[in-house]
């Protein structure tokens, strides 16, 4: 499906449910036309592409946490298995569905579906484990179900990150869903709070979440602390757990505790099974109405990200390519230097020869226009064509070592619009830079803080007016 035509539907889709996004996604292909320019972006690509435009809901965790049960009770009919050990190795992507029952669907349709958070992501998968790309069943399926409690987002179920098979591959998998979430619950087990047993969601959901301009969308959750309320009190519990986290830098953020009361042990201290249920009430009101205005805080992402993609391509981006194109720049000078050097010594090797045994003195040329201009000729043919082979060359070997260094082939692309041999070698700026997308990125970021405006008039009204 061409990128044109997946735009249009999206937009399609957009017309009702928000007008705000709807100018958005113009917005979008005004940056796509600088990123092109500079050769970040393929031409046959858009960052609308690289944006989950439905409201995603992340849930995160150890095995045996609960995560399931959660997304069932939230549903409200069994869509995930549930037990004690790991009963899926995928993750799943829950969204509504107009038929009669639940239809599961194998994870190529969310890879051919650009509307899903995983569109192309069988490639992300080729480069962390080769020949895994053509395995995305085994990692991902699609999940509909004909529950209200769905329209409007969906829901991702992730595999533990106990499992030692697939681990890099999961991980990443994680780390993209992580990044394209408007709301992350991170879950954990009552039972083992210690950080020895939730290693590796320390490591990939904690450490660091501090340092993110969203990591206000990370909601912590202990789960399952029924099965402890008999040998301590919530207190005691939320203390040891949130020292767990500390102990691997989080120093903030939105903590709760809740279990399952229809699976629930039973708590043999009446006051104290009160002061449960009270905690775990208010916690899971307080997560599920998150989870309820999940659209509006993807509606804001979705505007950010703009101004984000454009910093990052004028701050990031282009300090990267003048990089490169600067190191082949100097690597051609040399090379020609060094040519240069070797036909001047030559030419001197020459004309002293020819006078020494032909007593031929060849410095009368210069005193012969015409003779003097065919030998420049011969000279500077001598050494254009081996200039443009070493542009050639250098543009290769450095194309190559970007390619295994940046999976997305950005660098490389990049350097390969800077190399045409129409284009000097030492331009002042790389090639789709200048005023004109100087002004268009202003552009960009003034629409973004237009669209953000706008979405604060749909919910806020300082002055008192009613809220559409």
């Amino acid at each position: 499906m061409h990128i044109q035509e997946r735009i249009h539907k999206l937009q399609q889709s957009l017309v009702q449910e928000n007008p705000v996004l709807l100018e958005v996604v113009g917005t979008y292909r005004q940056l796509d036309q600088v990123a092109q320019g500079l050769g970040i972006l393929d031409t046959n690509a858009s960052y609308v592409e690289q944006i989950s435009w439905w409201p995603l809901i992340a849930v995160l965790g150890t095995f045996s946490a609960g995560k399931s049960s959660f997304i069932n009770q939230f549903v409200g009919r069994r869509v995930q298995d549930t037990g004690n050990q790991a009963v899926d190795d995928r993750f799943s992507v829950i969204c509504y569905g107009g038929g009669d029952e639940t239809m599961t669907l194998p994870g190529l349709a969310l890879d051919a579906d650009p509307r899903f958070p995983f569109y192309g992501i069988r490639h992300e998968i080729e480069r962390v484990a080769q020949g895994e790309g053509n395995r995305i069943d085994s990692y991902l399926q699609l999940k509909t179900v004909p529950e209200n409690s769905l329209k409007g987002r969906i829901l991702i179920d992730s595999p533990g990150f106990d499992a030692d098979s697939q681990r890099d591959t999961v991980l990443k998998i994680a780390d993209h869903i992580i990044g394209m979430s408007d709301l992350v619950l991170v879950f954990f087990d009552a039972r083992h709070p210690e950080p020895g047993a939730m290693r590796d969601t320390l490591k990939h959901l904690v450490e660091g979440t501090h340092q993110r301009h969203d990591a206000d969308k990370f909601l912590f959750i202990l789960n399952q602390i029924d099965t402890a309320a008999n040998e301590d009190n919530p207190e005691a519990i939320m203390g040891a757990w949130q020292r767990a986290l500390a102990a691997s830098g989080l120093v903030g953020g939105k903590f709760y505790m809740i279990y399952n009361e229809k699976a629930a042990v039973a708590i043999k201290d009446e006051t104290l099974a009160e002061r449960f249920k009270r905690k775990k009430d208010i916690d899971l009101a307080e997560i599920y109405n998150r989870m309820d205005k999940v659209s509006v805080e993807r509606a804001y992402r979705i505007s950010f990200a703009l101004e984000t993609l454009s910093d990052q391509l004028e701050n990031e981006w282009l300090p990267k390519v003048d990089d490169v194109r600067l190191q082949w720049a100097k690597r051609v000078a040399i090379s020609d230097i060094v040519l240069a050097s070797f036909v001047s010594v030559l030419l001197m090797w020459l004309s002293l020869n020819t006078y020494l045994f032909t007593n031929i003195d060849l410095s009368g040329l210069i005193d012969n226009p015409i003779a003097g201009l065919t030998v420049a000729g011969v000279v500077l043919a001598v050494l254009f064509v081996p200039h443009y082979y070493f542009r050639q060359l250098w543009a290769g070997i450095i194309m190559r070592r970007l390619q295994r260094e940046d999976e997305t082939g950005n660098l490389a692309r990049a350097l390969a619009r800077n190399t045409v041999f129409w284009r000097p070698m030492f331009a002042q700026s790389p090639r789709g830079w200048g005023n004109g997308a100087r002004k268009r990125l202003a552009n960009v970021r003034d629409q973004a803080r237009r669209a953000i405006q706008k979405l604060n008039d749909q919910f806020a009204k300082p002055a008192g007016e009613s809220i559409r």
